[in-house]
């Protein structure tokens, strides 16, 4: 089984590779990895971002269309609320450590 990447790595592969200047096939052969793993990764990230709908998993019934946009939509806000819950931490523990004593 191949090691994983960081997760840092990934979010840099992705950014360059979004960015357009090179093919897919040149950003993965320039960072060592795959074509087929970039691919996936942007797959995943599209997703993630609320940019593509996600992978079907079946019939959900009724309203598919409405439901899927508010999930996307929930998701993005959850992925901000996360990202703000962590600056608030580093943030606390910044100030924390100027104000315990020594």
């Amino acid at each position: 089984m191949p090691k994983p990447f960081p997760a840092e790595f990934r979010r840099d592969v992705i950014a360059v590779a979004r960015r357009g200047e090179a093919s897919v096939a040149q950003v993965a052969r320039d960072f060592g990895i795959s074509e087929s793993c970039l691919q996936r990764w942007l797959k995943i990230a599209d997703r993630e971002d609320g940019l593509a709908p996600p992978a079907a998993s079946g019939d959900r019934g009724g309203g598919g269309k409405d439901d899927s946009a508010e999930l996307r939509e929930l998701r993005r806000r959850n992925k901000l609320l996360e990202q703000e819950n962590e600056i608030l931490r580093r943030a606390t523990a910044y100030f924390a450590r100027d104000v315990l004593p020594k």
